[in-house]
């Protein structure tokens, strides 16, 4: 089951008062991992005295109980380059020793967290479900043979262990929505150009994002604090919108009708329970539809963007194909089939809908959906992998291309114990209003850093 360890806040409040320290954090960090042996949760790990060194050096740092993430230690998702250490995309023949640290790596470095390793994922990022990898698989921390999800399987799990309190990941139809889900944590994908992907191997350009995953909205807005910022190198970049009032939120509710558990009577009786609370929580909630939004979904694996993924990665395909599993090599493959006039209808088919997308956020600020509709063993995904893994991203699939900013929250389990989550979204840039929401429905009180408290930090240490 879910076993958080200390939250950012903890780990700083600890370290700012001196009952703790970056070395004793170090430590725990590296007995965890340990502890565990090769579950499928790490990559590569940082060695124990390395992760020791390190700590050491954020220690020695002049004003280092001032940094915004002081030891801190976190996660990084293993197709995000950190400068030194392999970054091998689940596919050791693809792997490179990465020669500069990814941007919004180095903003976490530069206010004093601590990198704990890297995390395992679904090769290439290609999957939904996390048992598309040559390494152990992971599970959830839910047991019984219960998916942890992906493609940021690793990142979820490290933290749904409490071996580090966040991760650094990557959603472009799901992948860091879908594993929080499984594992019982926060993960949430901002509007996409709010955090560089500069460093990041692509799975689909256009669309990916590099998402955070934590235990608690209030860490997120800290990480978020630090990590966020426009990009001149990243052509997706832009500026975070404005902050969120307060006051009542307005939630859009589809009809349940056209919400689809797909068989699992035991999740849809669940999540109509959470729909219930809503009201009782401070929501106004309204009925819509989410038709659109489904039919942009479906655009995404029976469309062309598929085929964006061979930008990345046709040349190895072409040259080892042997190297690369067969399911995504089916996936990978399976994008040659498009046409340029493919493209072009699709792209004005996506536009048609985000004008009908666009129109329906006058009538609420956001909406509230499972995050997904039902769970899989990993036997299950394995006799059925490219179904279930469409099951899977049902209700993520549309994010990015609709430019929505998404969360999955954990509101409990279900009658017979699994995990139960989620997810609010909105528009694109509306993330502050997003996480509010987010907050509110775990009960959780949000204090926001000021900005300009960032600002002055980040200019101190230089």
């Amino acid at each position: 089951m879910l076993n958080p360890g200390p939250t950012v806040a903890e780990i700083l409040a600890s370290h700012e008062s001196g009952s703790g320290s970056p070395t004793h954090t170090a430590a725990r960090v590296a007995d965890a991992i340990a502890a565990r042996g090769d579950d499928g949760t790490w990559i590569t790990p940082v060695p124990r005295e390395q992760l020791l060194a390190a700590a050491a050096e954020i220690e020695r740092r002049p004003g280092a109980r001032t940094l915004p993430l002081y030891g801190v230690p976190f996660g990084v998702k293993d197709s995000i380059d950190v400068a030194g250490w392999p970054t091998t995309l689940a596919c050791p023949d693809f792997a490179h020793v990465a020669t500069e640290t990814a941007p919004a790596v180095q903003r976490l470095l530069d206010a004093g967290a601590l990198f704990a390793g890297k995390t395992n994922l679904d090769q290439f990022a290609t999957g939904l479900n996390g048992t598309r990898t040559p390494y152990p698989v992971p599970r959830s921390v839910f047991g019984g043979d219960l998916i942890s999800g992906g493609s940021s399987s690793g990142s979820a799990k490290a933290v749904a262990l409490g071996e580090v309190p966040f991760c650094v990941a990557t959603d472009t139809a799901g992948s860091g929505r879908v594993p929080a889900a499984l594992n019982g944590i926060v993960g949430w994908k901002p509007s996409r150009g709010l955090i560089s992907t500069v460093g990041l191997v692509p799975a689909c350009k256009s669309l990916d994002c590099l998402t955070l995953m934590a235990t608690t909205v209030e860490d997120l807005d800290r990480v978020f604090e630090v990590i966020a910022g426009v990009d001149p190198g990243d052509p997706w970049s832009r500026a975070r919108g404005s902050h969120f009032a307060g006051g009542r939120l307005r939630v859009g509710l589809p009809a349940e009708s056209e919400l689809d558990f797909f068989g699992d009577e035991i999740f849809q009786a669940a999540h109509l329970g959470v729909r219930d609370r809503l009201a009782r929580l401070g929501f106004d909630c309204a009925p819509t539809t989410l038709r659109p939004f489904l039919d942009a979904g479906e655009l995404l694996y029976q469309g062309p963007w598929v085929a964006e993924r061979l930008v990345e990665f046709e040349t190895f395909l072409a040259e080892h194909p042997d190297s690369i599993l067969p399911v995504i090599r089916e996936i990978l493959t399976g994008g040659f089939r498009f046409t340029a006039v493919d493209v072009f209808r699709a792209q004005q088919r996506l536009q048609e809908l985000k004008a009908v997308v666009a129109r329906m956020w006058a009538d609420f600020d956001v909406m509230v959906v499972p995050t997904i509709g039902t769970t899989f063993t990993v036997a299950q995904v394995q006799a059925d992998p490219i179904r279930t893994n469409t099951v899977l991203g049902h209700y993520t699939h549309f994010g990015n291309l609709l430019d929505l900013t998404a969360i999955a929250v954990p509101v409990g389990t279900t009658s017979d114990g699994r995990p139960l989550s989620a997810m609010v979204f909105g528009p694109a840039l509306a993330d502050d209003t997003v996480l509010a929401a987010a907050a509110r429905i775990l009960d959780e009180p949000r204090q926001l850093v000021a900005h300009s408290d960032i600002r002055l930090a980040q200019k101190d240490r230089r």
